[in-house]
């Protein structure tokens, strides 16, 4: 006879997934088959983060049977299925999307994306500026200098780190303390260093800078919960190469920058999707450098994405 038991998904394999309940006990477990979320075309009905209502076998199989709706949850465009989602994690308390200026480059595009995808999903968000010991170079150090100085200006909290000298780490286990974290970036940001340092032993392997583009190796290959010191838990994902935007509408874009949000309530026409038309406030709080080019580039790039070439400036 089978038992109802409720639990925390703190890993995903693809197929498979572990769960643990009130007392501690895990379960590797499988999701029904006609299991299938509400609205949501997802390359895996479950993720890291779902409470999950399970059916427990006496031999201790388990299925998942139902989701409990998600308070929130950070998706993208799945990489090889066009029209899919790939939802990284649920029930997020912070997002921690770690960054490097060099070794590899997180791009700005790449930055904003995920911002944006995190305000729509109602997801707090600090950048999290890893690395800055090895940034020797007077332009480096200048260009993550005006990184900071711009998206803290916007209102993002901005950390840098450096697991090598310590500089940032006492920051980080404050803002991860009793708190469900996702943390995200390219491969070779350094997010299994992080980890290791927020629980102070090597649970996480550790992967080597490619010299091609000079672009990390993945040494994470699925997602998982790892229970921190501090009484918080953080989400680890596998490297993320692009963020592709998925199921928002080109109005909605602006709504999400929040300084373009400022600006486009100044527009002539209330529907200006701030591309060219005439007396955008947007596109004059550019040239007026009141809203960087760099954020106004993204916007026009997940534009393009959104809504094809005609949004193309």
């Amino acid at each position: 006879m089978t038992s109802v038991s409720k639990g925390l998904v703190i890993r995903n394999t693809g197929n498979t997934y572990l769960v643990r309940d009130g007392d501690g006990n895990e379960f590797v477990s499988k999701a029904k088959g006609n299991l299938r979320l509400k609205g949501i075309r997802s390359t895996s009905p479950v993720v890291v983060g779902d409470i999950v209502f399970l059916d427990v076998n006496p031999d201790g199989t388990a299925f998942i049977t139902d989701i409990e709706d998600r308070k929130n949850y950070i998706v993208r465009k799945a990489s090889n299925l066009s029209k899919h989602s790939h939802i990284l994690a649920s029930n997020i308390d912070l997002a921690l999307l770690c960054i490097t200026v060099r070794f590899p480059e997180t791009t700005t595009i790449f930055i904003d994306r995920f911002l944006m995808t995190a305000e729509a999903y109602s997801v707090p968000v600090y950048l999290i500026f890893n690395k800055v010991d090895l940034y020797d170079d007077e332009d480096d150090k200048a260009y993550l200098d005006a990184l900071i100085n711009l998206y803290s200006t916007i209102g993002f909290t901005c950390l840098k780190t450096s697991m090598t000298t310590g500089e940032g780490v006492e920051e980080l286990i404050e803002a991860t303390t009793k708190k469900v974290v996702l943390l995200a970036g390219h491969s070779g940001v350094g997010k299994s260093t992080i980890i290791n340092t927020l629980r102070g032993k090597q649970v996480q392997k550790v992967g080597d800078i490619s010299t091609y583009h000079f672009k990390g190796t993945h040494t994470t290959t699925y997602s998982e919960m790892i229970d921190l010191q501090n009484g918080g838990m953080v989400i680890d994902t596998p490297g993320i190469k692009g963020f592709g935007t998925i199921d928002m509408e080109v109005e909605e874009v602006s709504h999400y920058f929040p300084e373009i949000f400022k600006f486009s309530k100044k527009c002539r026409y209330n529907n200006c999707l701030h591309l060219t038309e005439p007396e955008c406030a947007v596109v004059k709080a550019v040239e007026d450098h009141y809203i960087s080019e760099s954020r106004y580039h993204s916007y026009l790039n997940i534009m393009e994405d959104i809504g094809g070439s005609k949004y193309r400036v």
